[in-house]
């Protein structure tokens, strides 16, 4: 079992100390296109999910194929066979990607904290756990930097650590991006914690000296005041 909390604080160290060792200009272009940026914001819109963070699962399941599902890969105009199987066929490319980041695991669209060490943690869980796991740095992410040298699983469940991953990672994509396009920052949600209140703010729990409002007691409580305030 992955300690997600674990994998998130490490993805978010491995961010700040991570340097390019590949040329990711041309591709990060490609993704922040006017055009491009205009159907990921249309489908960020839809499921809260940062184009950016759409754009980069785009190019790592397709190479940004407008004909590919962002789910896997495969055509959304069809029934889909790879993981996850039996989706679509949708009526068009945003209706696919809905679909993919809405409903499909790790249902992206839940995700509240785009903070980097939890968007990378995403991205990390729609490719799967297995590099986590084993304690390797998962090329989806890291390949094309220094902090990813070889190791891939080439099927389900087979790992070899000799091969290299030729793909872009969604780091290094993101990195690229950031440097083209300074509008994309993963600053994050900040959940503001709810405070206690002071002694003098907290309620006072029904007594004999404080009846609570509109009670037998409350009412008792009045006439006694009534009365003393005569006297005085």
């Amino acid at each position: 079992m992955v300690d997600l909390n674990a994998l998130t604080a490490a993805n978010a160290k491995l961010w700040q100390n991570a340097k390019l060792t590949r040329s990711f200009t041309r591709v990060g272009r490609r993704l922040v296109a006017a055009d491009a940026k205009s159907r990921y914001k249309a489908v960020s819109s839809k499921t809260g999910v940062p184009w950016a963070v759409i754009a980069v699962i785009h190019q790592r399941e397709c190479s940004q194929n407008w004909a590919g599902s962002l789910a896997q890969g495969d055509p959304w105009n069809r029934i889909s066979i790879h993981v996850p199987a039996g989706r679509g066929p949708f009526r068009s490319w945003e209706d696919a990607a809905v679909d993919a980041l809405v409903s499909c695991a790790p249902y992206a669209a839940r995700n509240k904290d785009w903070s980097i060490g939890p968007t990378l943690t995403m991205l990390e869980q729609y490719n799967g756990l297995g590099y986590a796991a084993r304690g390797k740095p998962s090329p989806y992410i890291w390949s094309g930097t220094d902090q990813y040298r070889s190791g891939k699983y080439v099927r389900d469940g087979v790992y070899d650590p000799n091969v290299v991953d030729s793909q872009l990672g969604c780091a290094g994509l993101l990195k690229a991006m950031m440097a083209l396009d300074p509008t994309i920052t993963f600053t994050g949600t900040t959940i503001t914690p709810s405070t206690p209140p002071s002694p003098a703010e907290r309620p006072v729990a029904p007594s004999i000296a404080h009846p609570a409002k509109g009670s037998i007691g409350a009412f008792i409580a009045n006439i006694f005041n009534v009365v003393s305030r005569r006297k005085s």
